[in-house]
């Protein structure tokens, strides 16, 4: 993983990820985040770190969300 991408999850995606609504999932962020010990939760925080940055990575591989921001206006 590159610098430039583990910066982009610490600065942008991480923070778009934490403010968003999780729904019916915030029961089991919490339940597996309280259930864990801290060495395992911080595995855990990297395997989502990687799923992140890999999702993320292929939004802009696919253009995934970036038709409806495009300017329709010549």
């Amino acid at each position: 993983m590159s610098d430039f991408m583990l910066w982009l999850h610490a600065n942008y995606i991480r923070p778009q990820i934490d403010k968003g609504e999780k729904g019916d999932y915030d029961f089991h962020f919490d339940l597996v985040g309280n259930s864990l010990p801290p060495a395992v939760r911080t595995s855990m925080e990297k395997c989502l770190e990687f799923t992140a940055i890999n999702a993320f990575s292929l939004g802009l591989k696919t253009g995934a969300g970036l038709a409806g921001s495009a300017s329709r206006n010549p």
